[in-house]
């Protein structure tokens, strides 16, 4: 087992993974830019090391500082968590180059399927059902136009080279195709420095189901079921569950089949991730591309299995054969990942720096939070605006949600707008509920708040017109007047006390 382990990363994943070193008797060692010098990762490594300045492509993304930081603080294994540099395949050979571990899959298996079109065709061969569209990059609009006119409107553009959103765009119609294929091509190029897209039949409605998969060098791969990632904003998840609402063992298990016979394909080792897109009336699924690292919602899946995956991935790295079998996995209840993030719900999810001016973590039975600030901490502008990740677990999925409720009541951060209030009214709509989730979720959710907000527009303005009248109508009552002998008027003090007044 090694004895320092160096995290190439920040936040909340870094504090998770020094966790997983505590406990197995690894010295965790931390990397920070300079906007990072009080970061909560910082605080409880062993030893940090400075890389650089506060913007990431002068830090984190710096392969040579982060190599140099690992050699000057005697570490034998570099995590790279996700984000930044952990699907970085010139990271992970530049670590194996120097003498290191790298706690991941191999370079060889980043190339693969870290280019969605190589992966696509990687699933084929695996016999994975993949959407209709092109399996190599586009060479030209004008191909753009012929292959989308080929499978039909709608389509999406896709970067070849990336996930996260970045390069994707959703095209209705022919006359839509130019502009989304330029801004296609500018997002990717900007997100991965390389602008080649691809393109994708639209499936419509569709779930977004992912599996676990996990693989050893002495040729073991096993899946760890699936995770639901259908509520999304702008491409990214908000909300996981572990299993998926569909509750279909069958599907499951033919799911889980072709994640493992595409991680094989690909000679992976390590933790992945195997995504679908699924149609929730036919149950037919399609292979989306692979995540050949850690995944943000890892917890939910740990939860319900009981199996720690980054304690697994350590003990992976250093040679070992994973610590169980497919027959010894089994789920047990339900679990839900909200990801608070600072943003603003109520202004286009706009992130929202600053400083955490209170702090108020949710407990109890079944809550998990993983967090990376603390009282005070200082939201960045430069990286990721995630605060933490809170996730429940509970025996049936309804318990699961009355407990999220809870958990979510319970949490207070201050001087920052957070994305908790969104969740909070999402774990009270029928929807979700119901578990009637795919992509356009967010979309007819905010719909269904706008509506019910009219309406409730509409009764206030109703109620404050009868009030309005009723106040009116007490006004003329009470001010009826008569005449004084002096020849002046007053308000009748009778007419006051609802009596009739006379003048005589």
């Amino acid at each position: 087992m090694f004895k320092k382990i160096l995290i190439a990363n920040r936040g909340e994943i870094a504090v998770r993974i020094m966790r997983a070193c505590r406990e197995l008797g690894i010295s965790p060692i931390a990397v920070y830019s300079e906007a990072d010098r009080t970061a909560l990762h910082v605080r409880l490594a062993d030893e940090a090391y400075l890389i650089g300045p506060a913007p990431s492509i002068e830090s984190y993304l710096k392969i040579d500082r982060i190599i140099e930081a690992a050699r000057r603080s005697g570490a034998e294994a570099i995590h790279p968590g996700y984000g930044f540099l952990a699907e970085n395949a010139e990271f992970a050979r530049a670590v194996r180059d120097a003498g290191l571990v790298f706690i991941g899959p191999r370079p060889e298996a980043m190339e693969l399927m870290g280019s969605k079109t190589n992966a696509r065709r990687a699933a084929q061969a695996a016999g994975a059902p993949i959407v209709p569209g092109t399996t190599e990059p586009l060479r030209s609009l004008e191909e753009a136009r012929e292959v989308a006119a080929r499978f039909g409107y709608p389509v999406m553009l896709k970067a070849a080279a990336g996930g996260g959103g970045k390069g994707m765009r959703l095209v209705q119609s022919a006359e839509d195709l130019p502009s989304a294929f330029a801004t296609a091509q500018s997002e990717a190029a900007s997100a991965f420095g390389d602008p080649q897209v691809y393109l994708e039949k639209a499936v419509a409605r569709p779930r977004h189901i992912e599996i676990q998969v996990f693989a050893d060098e002495h040729g073991n791969v096993v899946h760890l079921g699936e995770r639901e990632c259908s509520i999304q904003r702008r491409h990214q998840k908000v909300i996981e569950e572990c299993p998926s609402p569909i509750g279909d063992p069958d599907l499951r298990a033919r799911m889980g089949e072709a994640a493992v016979r595409i991680a094989r394909a690909a000679g992976y080792v390590n933790a992945g991730t195997v995504e679908f897109l699924v149609s929730d009336e036919t149950r037919e699924f399609y292979f989306l591309e692979m995540n050949t690292r850690l995944q943000v919602e890892h917890p939910v899946t740990e939860l319900v299995t009981g199996i720690d995956l980054v304690r697994e991935q350590i003990r992976v790295a250093c040679g070992e054969p994973l610590s169980f079998a497919q027959e010894d996995v089994c789920w047990t209840g339900h679990a839900i990942e909200c990801r608070i993030y600072a943003e603003d719900p109520e202004n286009d999810f706009m992130p929202s720096p600053g400083r955490i001016a209170e702090l108020r973590v949710p407990t109890g039975p079944g809550v998990r939070d993983d967090g990376g600030v603390y009282p005070g901490a200082e939201v960045s502008i430069y990286y990721d605006p995630m605060i933490s990740k809170l996730a429940v677990w509970a025996r049936t999925r309804g318990e699961a949600i009355d407990r999220l409720r809870r958990a979510l009541d319970e949490y207070v951060i201050e001087g920052i707008k957070t994305t908790l209030p969104f969740f909070r009214a999402v774990v009270r709509d029928p929807e979700f509920i119901a578990g009637r989730l795919d992509t356009g979720f967010i979309e007819r959710f905010n719909r269904r708040r706008a509506e019910a907000q009219t309406e409730v527009d509409g009764d206030a303005e109703r109620d404050m017109a009868i009030i309005a009248a009723a106040l009116a109508s007490m006004k003329r009552r009470t001010e009826t007047r008569f005449e004084q002998t002096d020849g002046r008027s007053a308000t009748s003090a009778w007419r006051m006390a609802g009596r009739i007044a006379f003048t005589r």
